[in-house]
């Protein structure tokens, strides 16, 4: 039997749903469903195969043994059955664009059909022995990439060093094991981290930090620029450097564009010019300029998730306008463009040999009006990464709530607080008149409140909404208690509950899902982790994803590139014992 089958044995058994299931063990109801339907099978010895075995235990009331559970559960999770086939397809694409793998010749050299391969890479398709093929493909690639090139772009793949791929044996089994591997755990502890630090992220604070309210435009009343040469990655930092002094210290406020490809880890391991390079981005924030951002996200997903935690400061000013470029991107040469009003910087280098780049800091009046005319196209060409919403755009982010509560598509959220479409009338207004919120804002905060009830009762009208919360002990309350949920108003003071107003919120909300059992939409989930306190995360499968920070300044990003997107929606919470 599998996984699957044994599992399901079980509940059927006990007359158990994947949502008691879900409670008991702390693992999402989405996640549970997958396993339930054999999308998903856990490693051995997982945290969530022990989870599952455990809460069974619990369950049957000792009838049966959680190890005796856990035992039969690895037994049938022999190497087959755990092998990730949907991973396996997105990680041999990943790999086949990263080195533009030509599918024909591959098919060749593993003699194999050219139109399984490309099904098998678009996951219509299973090898009928994924190991097997897997080892093929793994030799293929140590015997065609072994130029430096390659390895260089491999191993930012792979997250090892170029040497580790010069001996065969081990470039083949670094292949292998990464070709091998769940892309959900390759990428959750990124996930993990990037949210996190979201979570964690305080504006205020950080503006406090870098003493943003203290830093002071220079005026140099006859400063002039040079044009200039770089040759290298140092001196490319000091090219960056000046470009950001020349903008600053120019009169003029036109937006400034920024794009590159250029490998970022290099980028990374020099701490103090990345302090150097946020006080520049920060002295221009503080000039009121905007910022438009193409971002290169067709890298290495750690490489990508890395570009994108350093920007998360800069998003939350709501100065940024973040996109990226669809399509295949060349791989053979590294581009870098820097424009605003009266200068730019750019350059190129060939990849895997950043060292020897060139970039130049241009002033001249004609030719700085290309580079502002190249931009303007790029931009045209680029897709949003994300929306952002604050305050100023309430409207904008009001219009496309309403909007996107009529498409069809399965929500999910992962919820930091209660959700606010549950509370009553009376316990709102009684929060609200405890923390002394003024009439006026009372009113504002119902309306808004009111509004998501009707946004979510237009949703579950044909489409299943699952909500995540966290059961919160009197203990936990007392060291971090919770706050009303109230990012979609706007409304920048945090509103905090009292523990007896906690409980009463948790019981209406159990109540609503009760009410709605006929319904068979609405499913809440507790995980008994309290994974997040300032964000929320809600999703609406298959076409966006939004991030949003409760804490002041209240903010939303609606994400919509696929690789990101995906990796959120698939992204479990950890389980801490």
């Amino acid at each position: 039997m599998k996984f699957n089958e044994i599992l399901n044995k079980y509940l059927d058994e006990l007359n158990c749903t994947s949502k008691t299931l879900s409670n008991v063990s702390g693992i999402s109801n989405s996640v549970i469903s997958r396993y339930r339907n054999g999308q998903r099978v856990p490693s051995c010895d997982s945290t969530q195969v022990v989870s599952i075995a455990n809460a069974i235990e619990k369950i049957s009331n000792g009838k049966y043994n959680g190890k005796d559970v856990l035992k039969q559960f690895n037994n049938c999770i022999n190497k087959e059955d755990s092998f990730d086939y949907s991973s396996f397809s997105k990680n041999l694409k990943e790999i086949g664009e990263c080195l533009h793998i030509n599918t024909n010749d591959m098919a060749k050299y593993i003699i194999f059909d050219p139109s399984h391969i490309s099904r098998i890479k678009a996951g219509k398709t299973r090898p009928s022995d994924p190991i097997d093929f897997t080892k093929k493909v793994s030799s293929y690639i140590v015997y065609k990439f072994n130029d430096n090139i390659s390895k260089k772009e491999l191993s930012l793949l792979l997250k090892c060093n170029i040497e580790d791929l010069n001996e065969k044996t081990n470039f083949f089994n670094l292949v292998f094991k990464w070709l091998s591997k769940s892309t959900e755990e390759n990428n959750d502890d990124k996930i993990e981290k990037f949210l996190n630090n979201m979570d964690n992220f305080d504006l205020n604070d950080y503006i406090k930090a870098i003493k943003f309210d203290e830093l002071k435009i220079p005026f140099v009343p006859f400063y002039h620029i040079k044009n200039k040469n770089y040759y290298g990655l140092e001196e490319m930092k000091k090219g960056e450097l000046d470009f950001f002094k020349a903008v600053v210290l120019s009169k003029n406020k036109d937006d400034v564009f920024m794009c590159s490809d250029m490998p970022m880890e290099d980028m990374a391991k020099d701490v103090d010019f990345g302090k150097k390079w946020m006080f520049a981005i920060a002295l221009c924030l503080k000039k009121g300029l905007h910022l438009n951002v193409i971002h290169n996200l067709d890298r290495p997903f750690n490489e990508m998730m890395l570009g994108l935690e350093s920007w998360i400061p800069i998003y939350m000013t709501g100065q940024v306008s973040p996109y990226y470029l669809k399509g295949i991107p060349n791989s053979t040469y590294c581009h870098f463009n820097y424009v605003s009003g009266t200068v730019a910087l750019t350059g190129e280098c060939i990849s895997g040999y950043h060292n020897e780049g060139k970039y130049s800091l241009i002033n001249n009046k004609n030719e700085v009006a290309y580079y502002k005319t190249k931009a303007d196209c790029l931009l045209k060409k680029a897709t949003p990464l994300m929306e952002i919403y604050r305050a100023e755009s309430k409207n904008a982010f009001t219009a496309f709530i309403s909007s996107s509560a009529k498409h069809n598509g399965n929500r999910r959220r992962i919820l930091s607080s209660l959700p606010i479409h549950t509370i009553s009338d009376e316990l709102l207004l009684k929060i609200l008149k405890r923390n002394k919120v003024s009439d006026e804002n009372i009113e504002i905060i119902k309306s808004a409140v009111q509004e998501q009830k009707d946004i979510i009762s237009t949703i579950l009208k044909t489409n299943k909404f699952e909500d995540e919360i966290s059961k919160i002990s009197k203990e936990d309350f007392d060291k971090s208690p919770l706050t009303l949920s109230l990012s979609n108003s706007f409304y920048e003071k945090r509103i905090y509950y009292n523990y007896d107003e906690y409980l009463e919120h948790l019981e209406l909300t159990n109540e609503y899902e009760e009410i709605l059992e006929n319904n068979k939409n609405y499913t809440l989930t507790n995980n008994p982790n309290h994974t997040f306190r300032n964000i929320q995360i809600s999703i609406c499968e298959n076409q966006w994803v939004m991030v949003s920070k409760d804490t002041s300044p209240s903010i939303h990003f609606v994400i919509h590139h696929p690789k990101l997107r995906n990796a959120i929606e698939n992204f479990i919470p950890p389980i801490v014992e």
